[in-house]
């Protein structure tokens, strides 16, 4: 008897690749997660505390931004304040060095 072969619909093929494309693409193309935080407000115990976006916005405001950063009870920690290096730190499918 002859051994049937499963044969996938070209769409769900098309569909299933542009789905692992879109998810490389968000991962990549994005900008990092960032936060604006107080940068005179750090705590040992907490992290910097998380103000109002307009304060990194405004040339004369007194915030920065946070990337990359664990997030709780409105204070960011374990971050950078590098943009590129929250970049460089990579992810599936970029071309980032992964960090380690």
């Amino acid at each position: 008897m002859a051994e049937k072969r499963r044969r996938l619909r070209s769409s769900t093929v098309v569909l299933g690749g542009m789905g692992v494309l879109a998810t490389a693409l968000s991962v990549c193309g994005s900008d990092p997660d960032r936060r604006c935080v107080d940068r005179d407000s750090y705590d040992y115990i907490n992290g910097y505390r998380v103000v109002a976006d307009k304060n990194c916005k405004r040339s004369s405001g007194d915030g920065d931004w946070y990337y990359d950063a664990d997030v709780s009870g409105g204070y960011a920690d374990y971050g950078t304040f590098s943009r590129s290096e929250a970049v460089d730190r990579g992810g599936f499918g970029c071309s980032g060095s992964g960090g380690g």
